[in-house]
């Protein structure tokens, strides 16, 4: 059973930075995609980031141009560069795989643990 494995979070001040890492236990045989989510208290979890594996990315309006996502596909990671952090981005973030680990296998999703960012002063 592959497993992802996230990293990275912790307590920052606002307009502060961070870098999520989300990694895998094995390789994949194909990733569609790699994207990054995050759910506060008492709201539905939400799409931060994605990268296909074209490299095309896609953010959520609200990080639009303070997060950027990542990947190097040799070390089975992705990553979150969080700066210009807010209050608001207070959440737990997990990433999430499309992927399969194997030819005769489909592709399904896979979740991380989740790690919290809290950004306060």
């Amino acid at each position: 059973q592959v497993q992802l494995v996230e990293s990275g979070g912790g307590l920052v001040q606002p307009g502060g930075s961070l870098t999520l890492s989300c990694a895998a236990s094995r390789s994949f045989f194909g990733i569609s995609t790699m994207g990054w989510y995050r759910q506060a208290p008492g709201n539905q979890r939400e799409l931060v980031a994605m990268i296909t594996s074209g490299g095309t990315t896609n953010y959520a309006d609200f990080v639009k141009g303070r997060f950027t996502i990542s990947r190097d596909t040799s070390k089975n990671t992705a990553y979150l560069q969080m700066n210009s952090l807010k209050p608001e981005d207070t959440a737990v973030y997990y990433c999430k795989w499309n992927a399969r680990p194997g030819i005769a296998v489909r592709y399904n999703d896979y979740w991380g643990q989740g790690t919290q960012v809290t950004v306060s002063s």
